[in-house]
């Protein structure tokens, strides 16, 4: 699957980090805003304590009520400043994580666009989901609320170190003595964390694709009595999700009990330390209670960045497997890739080979030549490789050795968007998105009037079957047109592409969803459709290719015999074998 095994410790944490910071810095003034904020905020916070043990030593012991006010209100606007720093900071913090996630999502949604068909043969749909969900949802939310925090937090033991150094230079170096403790934790750790994650976004992953692909394929779960079997699979699945998930919270969960630990032996030291200067009059009770404070104040932060480390190492366990899409190789035309404005339409096939795995051949030394306007049917039993032709002339996949010509110029020569657009496909299992009937035909042609898509329903023959529909042309359609017929589908498909006008038709068996009536009909419209047009036509219903020019018969992925429905009748090979025994009703033999 080109995926990182389960359980691989992930290579590069620092680039990724770097990778999201190049998404964050596009917002620079408000980072920098986000900065001065947390700087003011804590700060403001941090003079409470230095203030209250001003106030114990100064005022307190010197009954001074007045100044005692005075330092109170001053405190008072200190905690009022670090509170409104604290909400503009998080409502910064919030714009530009999420302005910086929305790029993400962008870029990542627009690199699966650019990427060729064999990438998605390759991934489970439900994982690719779930990179596009979960794992951007991880990076939102530590991006949202996790680099505020961090900021502060790294800050404030900054701040409250030299704060420390500044109120009893003994007492602080005394304090440091559990930092290589704190340290080597969390290298231990840091170590095992963020692979443990990664494991368990592959893991989602995978219940994610199970989840898609039950779904998708409900009817063939009930049609074959398979429920307990997906439900089995499910359970699997996510009893592995459970105990990965599991082993990657517990390990990071160690982070906040571990630093507790670590914060309250140092507490209880500097405690001890502290009472015994004051006991000699090395410090006064004022200070002692200002270090006491800060300390507590150096352990919540350690907190802090303690808790936020699991959701930092679920979100850079996302980020690499988001990032690991972006890095994919694009589908891309050749530096000098031609431009196709007009297709003639002569299509040459020179020696073709091609396989979608190595060492499996599916088409070996094709060859064939279509005259401009000619109809050329391809025939032959399932899994000849009659539909990969139609793959690689609309350059889903391109040729492993021979090369494919229009007009005269190799395909790979020309540019990918201008090919396809000159070329009309109608495929076996055709797909509809989840809008209008007229959406989902306009869709051939953005630009096409409400006319001229009735118009192109018409030649279809689905007209008179929208017309029905409870709103028309503007019936919604539920997801992948699930409340309409099979035939229906294809109809609307059929009339997608004749809206398009191509210059080249490719129709993949267009018409096997359909009644023998309305085939008729459908025929009728696509000659019409296909007259000066090339057309390659593959179809099983041998019946609907007679008026072929060029029949070719395909087995075992080579071009077996060639010919005129009649001439190949006359022959009495592999064609003749196919006909009549669609024609007599009678079981293929064996050679087929």
């Amino acid at each position: 699957m080109g995926m990182m095994r389960v359980g691989e410790k992930s290579k590069d944490a620092r680039g990724t980090l770097l990778r999201l910071w190049r998404y964050m810095e596009r917002q620079r003034w408000a980072l920098i805003g986000v900065v001065l904020l947390v700087i003011v905020s804590t700060v403001a916070s941090l003079l409470g304590p230095y203030l209250m043990g001003l106030a114990l030593d100064r005022y307190i012991a010197n009954h001074d009520l007045g100044g005692l006010a005075r330092i109170a209100a001053l405190m008072i606007v200190c905690y009022l400043v670090s509170s409104v720093s604290s909400w503009l900071q998080m409502y910064l913090t919030v714009g530009v994580a999420q302005r910086a996630v929305q790029d993400i999502r962008t870029d990542l949604f627009s690199r699966m666009q650019s990427l060729p068909l064999r990438f998605f043969d390759q991934h489970s749909h439900g994982d690719l989901m779930s990179r596009l969900t979960n794992d951007v949802d991880n990076v939102s939310m530590i991006l949202g609320q996790g680099v505020s925090q961090l900021l502060s937090s790294v800050l404030s033991i900054i701040v409250v170190m030299v704060m420390m150094l500044l109120v009893n230079v003994r007492l602080a170096l005394i304090s440091l003595v559990t930092a290589p403790l704190m340290f080597l934790l969390t290298r231990i750790i840091a170590r095992n964390v963020r692979w443990r994650f990664r494991e368990t976004q592959e893991a989602l992953g995978e219940l994610n694709g199970i989840i898609e692909e039950t779904i998708t394929g409900q009817r063939t779960v009930k049609a074959f009595v398979r429920e307990d079997v997906a439900i089995g699979e499910f359970g699997a699945v996510n009893a592995n999700l459970r105990r990965v998930a599991m082993r990657a919270r517990i390990l990071a969960g160690f982070m906040g009990p571990l630093m507790n630990m670590v914060n309250h032996i140092g507490l209880t030291i500097v405690v001890g330390s502290g009472g015994l200067l004051a006991v000699r009059g090395l410090a006064t009770v004022g200070t002692i209670a200002s270090f006491i404070s800060y300390y507590n104040r150096l352990g919540r932060p350690l907190s802090q960045v303690a808790q936020l480390y699991s959701s930092i190492q679920s979100a850079l366990a996302g980020a690499e497997r988001v990032f690991e899409i972006m890095d994919e190789e694009p589908e891309v035309d050749a530096p000098d890739a031609r431009p196709l404005e007009r297709a003639i339409g002569e299509v040459v096939l020179d020696d073709v080979c091609f396989s979608y795995e190595e060492g499996v051949p599916v088409l070996q030394n094709v060859s064939l030549h279509a005259q401009p306007g000619q109809m050329v049917a391809l025939v032959g039993p399932t899994g000849a490789g009659k539909t990969t032709i139609a793959n690689l002339l609309t350059r889903f996949y391109d040729v492993d050795r021979g090369a494919i010509l229009l007009d005269g110029v190799d395909v790979r020569a020309l540019r990918k968007d201008d090919l396809r657009r000159k070329l009309g496909l109608v495929l076996q299992d055709n797909f509809l998105f989840a809008d209008t009937v007229m959406e989902n035909i306009r869709y051939g042609r953005l630009d096409a009037t409400d006319e001229e898509v009735i118009a192109a329903a018409t030649m279809a023959n689905a007209d008179h079957f929208i017309r029905r529909l409870p709103k028309g042309y503007q019936t919604e359609l539920s997801e992948r047109g699930s409340n309409l017929s099979q035939g229906q589908r294809q109809l609307l498909a059929i009339a997608r592409v004749i809206l398009s006008d191509p210059d080249i038709l490719i129709l993949d068996e267009a018409t096997s969803n359909v009644d023998t009536r309305t085939e008729k009909h459908l025929q009728e419209a696509l000659m019409r459709l296909m007259a000066g047009r090339t057309s390659f036509v593959i179809a099983h219903r041998l019946s609907t290719i007679r008026d072929a020019d060029q029949v070719l018969v395909i087995h075992g992925g080579e071009i077996i015999e060639r010919g005129t429905h009649e001439t190949l009748l006359h022959q009495r090979g592999f064609y003749h074998h196919l006909y009549t025994s669609q024609v007599k009703g009678r079981a293929l033999p064996d050679a087929v």
